[in-house]
């Protein structure tokens, strides 16, 4: 599997977003780290999604090293879906009204 496989659920593509905005108000280099990590997971997941558990309704969760964020991702027909980029102490679970 490629990265060119990889698709990003709307809601999940604005909480990278937002993400980076949020770090880049504070600094720059800190987005910019932000962004380079939350890639290579991606990455990581492309390679082999299934080296991650199964978590709850089919999804998998990645922890992000750096970064107080959660990368819930699934499986699709088509590739892989990412759910969520969950920030770990804001609304947890919040993502599971996308899996549906």
């Amino acid at each position: 599997m490629n990265g060119d496989r990889i698709q990003f659920h709307p809601l999940a593509l604005s909480e990278a977003e937002a993400a980076i905005d949020w770090y880049a108000q504070r600094s720059k280099r800190a987005a910019s780290v932000f962004i380079d990590e939350l890639e290579y997971q991606i990455k990581k997941i492309a390679e082999n999604p299934r080296r991650y558990a199964v978590y709850e309704a089919g999804t998998r969760p990645l922890l992000m090293r750096r970064f107080p964020f959660r990368i819930v991702f699934r499986e699709t027909d088509a590739g892989v879906e990412v759910i969520a980029v969950a920030h770990g102490r804001r609304r947890p679970g919040y993502w599971r009204e996308c899996v549906g």
